[in-house]
């Protein structure tokens, strides 16, 4: 099915209408149902990415793992069901999210087990190399200075440390490509808005296709302090995860 054979849409509000895209406002409007629209969205798909980052961490116990944009905190719980004796941080600038996330964690009986805080990416309150592993699902495209924000997570991550991302992004090669573009500049903004009323999910399909492609990224990535070890393709290449570790030699100009 294609674009031009789909029923038109509502017209989009003004941008003047909406949060800023990817602020902890915009994601304030959408915690109470963020969980349920991303597993609609994703098709289900969006756990096994989850289970995917998290085993690109190499966990071990009495490690400690931050987490960034941990938002209901479902990376959290991923990360404390793989290896429970560990010390996790979680950061999200919206504090509607992280209610939702305590709320979850309480229920799950970890609450002890994670400090959340709120924060922004581009400015992580830590030490350097305090952090044994970092994670970040579906953010990265959602911060405003990534390079701020790539260079931050290479200065909290020890040096043998994992970093791994993962990300949206427009499918731009297989046979399938047409129909992966279709599902997203149509159908998700369409079915996120309305399931959840909330306008703020017409920045989803924007900020998917002006994310950089996979290669790009990587390179980005390297730049600002990051050594990329592998990327990897999901569900056609709509999603990607990327593994990396500090580079040496970063910590002084990320501060």
């Amino acid at each position: 099915m294609s674009a031009s054979t789909s029923r038109p849409l509502p017209a989009r509000p003004p941008a003047d209408d909406l949060p800023a895209g990817g602020s902890g406002a915009m994601f304030d409007h959408i915690a109470g149902r963020y969980d349920l629209l991303n597993r609609i969205i994703s098709l289900g798909l969006d756990r096994r990415w989850r289970r995917q980052l998290v085993a690109a961490l190499e966990l071990k116990p009495g490690q400690r793992v931050l987490d960034l944009a941990t938002g209901t905190a479902d990376v959290v719980l991923e990360i404390l069901r793989r290896q429970p004796r560990l010390e996790v941080v979680g950061l999200d600038p919206s504090p509607r999210m992280l209610a939702v996330a305590r709320r979850k964690l309480a229920r799950a009986g970890a609450a002890e087990r994670v400090v959340l805080r709120r924060g922004r990416a581009e400015a992580l309150p830590f030490e350097d190399a305090s952090f044994d592993a970092l994670s970040i699902a579906f953010g990265i495209r959602n911060v405003p200075d990534r390079p701020a924000a790539l260079r931050q997570m290479a200065r909290v991550v020890r040096p043998a440390g994992r970093v791994a991302i993962l990300e949206l992004g427009e499918p731009r090669v297989g046979v399938l490509t047409p129909l992966a573009r279709w599902y997203v500049h149509r159908l998700v903004p369409a079915v996120g808005g309305w399931l959840s009323g909330a306008r703020e999910y017409a920045y989803l399909e924007h900020s998917i296709a002006a994310f950089p492609p996979p290669g790009r990224f990587a390179e980005l990535m390297a730049r600002h302090g990051l050594e990329v070890l592998a990327v990897h393709a999901l569900a056609f290449g709509a999603c990607h995860l990327y593994v990396a570790r500090p580079a040496a030699g970063v910590r002084e100009e990320a501060r």
